[in-house]
């Protein structure tokens, strides 16, 4: 009877021993899921959005910018066949819309030697062009849109500005497609202005900018924070992992494309002259300008009276020597060029020259040099 009393009690003793076990075992549980609750709330309260506020003036502004600048801002795809591997080879560059007929500007090195051109619009909208000018010089050419593939809305040109009284410091904006991505937009400051640079030809009077201007940028506006067209976006020269963007002056662009659209080509203006090579008038007379070689018979100078060179018997007498045109000192050939870059058909131009040792304006009217 004893033993099995023990057992009996032993049994209840497991039994009882099982229970508290059990209540142990879910009392942890009910245990770690509030403290699973509560980490879930936590984790959600500290990874809850904060609302940020009203954009800084800033933001907003270059936000309207973009919004209102980038409609008439292009993607321009260039095509060609090359007849000795058989392939189709593809360049590309950006643009801008110049009127409402499907004009579009962009650098000549975007487009110089291809055959074909689609214009890409802000929507995506591909649409065939032609080239309708080119001025190689300028580094500039106008594309225009096949008029069928117009869209009925009609294109949204630029807004122009004026490159006349940029200052250095003052904020700018480029807007293009570079390594193929569009639309994208960078920012800056003009850094420097009147620059000279070599690109694919020589630019005169450059905007020199550090907003990022990259492979694909070309051809494409720089902006001022007015959101007008203060440049064409030309070259990008890098050096020990910086860099510096360079535009043209929309001043000149815009005399360029006018040319453009009324001629096909830029029709240059001189004033008939041949001149000797730089450095002959500090060799020769010790001072520095563009020395008079020959003068065109019955051109410009000729007519204003600008004395050519001579050949005598034993010796030459010199012609005369410009040392400025309109006010501005010129030092060498391409500071002539660059002035009479400015000019059209028909302007008087005056030229400072010496002869004979003094100093006198002549008034020449120039005329297209072909």
């Amino acid at each position: 009877m004893l033993s099995l009393g023990a057992a009996i009690l032993a049994g209840k003793l497991n039994s009882v021993t099982t229970l508290n076990w059990l209540l142990v075992i879910l009392l942890i549980f009910l245990t770690s899921l509030l403290w699973r609750e509560r980490w879930l709330r936590m984790a959600a309260e500290s990874q809850a959005v904060v609302a940020r506020g009203n954009l800084a003036e800033d933001e907003r502004s270059t936000i309207e910018l973009f919004e209102k600048a980038s409609p008439s801002v292009v993607h321009v795809v260039c095509i060609r066949n090359n007849e000795q591997t058989g392939r189709t080879e593809f360049g590309s560059g950006s643009g801008f819309i110049w009127d409402r007929d499907g004009r579009v500007v962009t650098n000549h090195h975007v487009i110089a030697n291809f055959q074909k051109f689609l214009v890409i619009l802000w929507n995506g909208q591909s649409c065939p062009a032609i080239v309708r000018g080119e001025a190689p010089t300028k580094d500039l050419a106008v594309l225009e849109i096949e008029k069928a593939f117009i869209p009925n809305e009609g294109l949204k040109p630029v807004m122009l500005g004026t490159s006349a009284d940029l200052k250095v410091g003052q904020k700018v904006f480029a807007i293009g497609n570079p390594y193929r991505l569009d639309q994208t937009l960078t920012n800056g400051i003009i850094s420097g202005l009147q620059r000279e640079i070599q690109s694919s030809v020589l630019i005169h009077e450059a905007i020199q900018t550090s907003a990022a201007i990259n492979p694909g940028n070309s051809g494409g506006p720089l902006l001022d924070s007015a959101g007008r067209v203060v440049g064409v976006n030309s070259a990008v020269y890098k050096a020990s992992g910086t860099g510096f963007g360079f535009a043209l002056p929309i001043d000149m662009v815009r005399r360029v494309v006018r040319e453009l659209i009324e001629h096909g080509v830029l029709e240059r203006v001189g004033i008939g002259i041949r001149a000797w090579p730089d450095g002959t008038a500090l060799d020769l007379l010790k001072d520095s300008g563009v020395l008079v070689m020959q003068v065109e018979k019955g051109g410009p100078a000729d007519r204003a009276g600008i004395r050519p060179s001579v050949n005598l018997p034993d010796s030459v007498q010199l012609g005369d020597l410009i040392i400025a045109a309109n006010r501005q000192k010129v030092v060498n050939l391409a500071d002539l060029h660059r002035i009479l870059d400015n000019c059209q058909a028909g302007d008087e131009v005056i030229l400072t020259i010496m002869r004979d040792g003094a100093k006198r304006d002549i008034p020449v009217k120039l005329e297209v040099i072909h």
